[in-house]
């Protein structure tokens, strides 16, 4: 008030200057230690603006972000309130909560449609299922993709939510997307084993070889199997997916269908049929094999990604599921610990691609 007045309190130089102090009004802001009355300085001409405490404001920054924070872990409006008033004793309706999660909706715009990179050498693709009550609860995928920079850099390139289930068509409109936000070229792109996926990646970036998740292969194995089997059927393909060669592998898998082949003629038709994409990684050094084998770097972020949504069981529309998604996405590695770990694991593949 002195800076805007142009004198001290009491001091002579504001007699009959126009404008003046006049009193204080009190008022109650939400802080992160709970509710606080302060008293805010007031001018005749009512032109002073306050800097820490805005006219009209009621809440601090902080308890924004820890509002996004509890979201960002699942916890429904609700939920929210409930806690804030359980822990500092005050009064957040969920319409509150709401409008500050919604600050994010700009944001999770401009992300999702912002530049990237023009190569990727490895991407890694897969979808979860989430409910999302549209007239009545249904499950609905979303579409997550994570790009690897040249720098080694994790870069999660976008969320997408479909209708039904996952699709290799609605994948080749992602693909296509990320094309026109600038990736030209993609080396490596890793993914599960859904039927039309590599026509439709191929489609986007011609000469990008698609490898298939090893670990969803053997998962899609055992659906054909008998439980006390599963420990056998998984010792004997080991040898197909760590051999030297690919010629070494399917001699391998030659062996493995002479002995399982007969009892269960389907496994061997699905591996067969995603050999093509089962063995380009045969190819690479060591390092680049136990990076691109499998969707473990996907999986991870899918964790997290489930564990938001399990808590909240169903979202009420499409764009709360996607701000939810958004806000773990935003809360990820907030210490930068797991970015050091990545591009330590990504260095030796990074110099051999």
């Amino acid at each position: 008030m002195t800076d805007h007045l142009g004198y001290d309190k009491h001091h002579p130089t504001g007699r009959n200057r126009g404008n003046s102090r006049n009193g204080v009004r009190s008022k109650t802001v939400l802080t992160e230690i709970g509710p606080v009355d302060i008293e805010v300085p007031r001018d005749v001409e009512a032109t002073f603006t306050p800097t820490i405490v805005k006219k009209r404001q009621r809440r601090l920054t902080g308890v924004d972000q820890i509002v996004l924070s509890l979201s960002a872990r699942g916890l429904t409006t609700g939920e929210i309130s409930a806690h804030f008033a359980e822990v500092y004793g005050a009064s957040v309706s969920r319409e509150t909560v709401s409008k500050i999660t919604d600050q994010v909706l700009e944001e999770m715009t401009g992300w999702m449609n912002r530049p990237l990179d023009e190569v990727y050498p490895v991407i890694f693709i897969d979808a979860i299922v989430v409910k999302v009550r549209d007239g009545q609860v249904r499950n609905k995928p979303v579409y997550v993709v994570i790009g690897v920079t040249v720098n080694g850099e994790r870069d999660i390139l976008g969320l997408w939510l479909g209708d039904g289930s996952e699709g290799a068509k609605f994948w080749l409109q992602i693909l296509t997307e990320l094309k026109n936000r600038g990736v030209t070229d993609v080396c490596i792109a890793v993914c599960d084993g859904l039927k039309g996926l590599p026509e439709a990646i191929n489609t986007v970036w011609e000469f990008t070889t698609v490898q298939a998740c090893i670990i969803h292969l053997i998962r899609n194995t055992f659906r054909y199997a008998s439980r006390k089997y599963w420990d056998q059927i998984a010792h004997d393909l080991r040898p197909v997916y760590t051999a030297a060669t690919e010629a070494d592998a399917r001699a391998r898998f030659e062996e493995f269908a002479e002995k399982w082949g007969k009892p269960y003629p389907a496994i061997t038709a699905l591996w067969q049929n995603a050999w093509s994409e089962l063995v380009p990684f045969l190819d690479d050094d060591v390092e680049i094999r136990k990076i691109i084998c499998s969707t473990n770097a996907i999986e991870s972020l899918n964790a997290r990604y489930r564990r938001a949504v399990r808590v909240r069981g169903h979202f009420p529309n499409e764009q709360a599921t996607l701000k939810c998604l958004y806000l773990t996405t935003r809360s990820l590695d907030p210490t930068g610990k797991g970015r050091a770990r990545w591009a330590t694991r990504w260095k030796p593949a990074s110099t051999h691609l």
